[in-house]
C-alpha cells in the first residue's frame, strides 16, 4: 500500500510540474468522491464547503463544526475520451492545511456505445505523513445514467491503514462508496445523495439539493451524518458553493 501510494503521489506531482501551476479539490457528489465526473480540459473549479452544527452552542459548537474546505481543481488533459483533474484543498484552522488530489476518468459512452463512466484517483495527499492531513485514499468509481432514475455511481476506496482508524483505534482503511444524482428541474435543481462505508474519517453520507443559480455556479445544501461520531461528531448541515470558470 505504501509503495503504491508513493508511485501515485509521484505521478501527481509530475502532472502538477508539467503544467507549471498550483491546482486543487476532487470532484464529489455530496460528502464523498462517489462520482464518475472529472473536470474537463482547462476548466477550473472553485469549491467552498462548510459543515456546521445546528443544535450546539458556544464552545461546544466551535468544537463540533468541521474546518471550512476551500479547493481549486482543473482539468489538464486535452482529450475527449480521457480526462485528468488535479487539485489542492486548503483546510482552514488546521496545522497542515494543504492537501492534494488527482483523478483520471472516461465519460459515459467513450469506450463503446452505452459504456459506463469510469474514474480512478487519489486524494488526501498531505504534507504531514501519519496524520489526518495524509489519508492517501485511492478510490475507483463506475457510473451509469439510468432513464427516469438518474445517475448511479458505485466504487471502493483504500487509504493509509495507519491513519484511517475508528475512534477506538481499530484499522478501518477500506470501504465501498455509492452515489446518486438526478435532475429535479433540468439545469436548475438537482437532487443528490451519497454514502461511504467504514468507521473512519471518510465513512458517512448525506443528501440534499443543488441549486444552479447560474450556468457555471451552484449551491448545495443538506444534512451530513457520520459512521463514527467519535471522529466527526454528530450530524452536520452543509453548504457547498461550486463555481466553474
Amino acid at each position: 500500500m505504501k509503495g503504491l501510494t508513493k508511485i501515485m503521489s509521484t505521478l501527481f506531482f509530475v502532472g502538477v510540474l508539467g503544467v507549471a501551476t498550483v491546482h486543487a479539490t476532487p470532484s464529489t457528489t455530496y460528502w464523498t468522491t462517489s462520482t464518475m465526473d472529472v473536470q474537463p480540459y482547462k476548466v477550473w473549479h472553485l469549491g467552498i464547503d462548510n459543515y456546521f452544527t445546528l443544535t450546539s452552542k458556544g464552545a461546544s459548537k466551535t468544537l463540533n463544526d468541521l474546518s471550512t474546505d476551500m479547493g481549486l481543481t482543473v482539468g489538464v488533459l486535452p482529450f475527449e475520451k480521457l480526462n485528468l483533474e488535479v487539485g489542492m484543498d486548503y483546510l482552514e484552522g488546521t496545522d497542515y492545511p494543504l492537501i492534494f488530489n488527482f483523478k483520471f476518468g472516461t465519460p459515459e459512452g467513450s469506450l463503446s456505445s452505452g459504456s459506463p463512466g469510469i474514474a480512478l484517483g487519489m486524494y488526501g495527499i498531505g504534507t504531514k505523513s501519519n496524520s489526518g492531513n495524509s489519508t492517501n485514499v485511492i478510490h475507483g468509481m463506475i457510473g451509469k445514467t439510468i432513464p427516469q432514475i438518474g445517475r448511479i455511481h458505485v466504487g471502493a476506496y483504500s487509504g493509509d491503514k495507519d491513519v484511517l482508524k475508528s475512534s477506538t483505534g481499530k484499522e478501518e482503511a477500506t470501504g465501498f462508496m455509492i452515489g446518486w444524482d438526478r435532475w429535479l428541474v433540468k439545469d436548475k435543481f438537482m437532487l443528490a445523495a451519497d454514502y461511504a462505508s467504514g468507521k473512519n474519517a471518510v465513512g458517512g453520507g448525506g443528501f440534499g439539493l443543488y441549486w444552479f443559480f447560474a450556468p457555471n455556479a451552484s449551491m448545495l445544501m443538506g444534512p451530513v451524518w457520520f459512521n463514527d461520531k467519535g471522529i466527526n461528531g454528530e450530524w452536520k448541515w452543509t453548504t457547498q458553493l461550486d463555481v466553474n470558470f
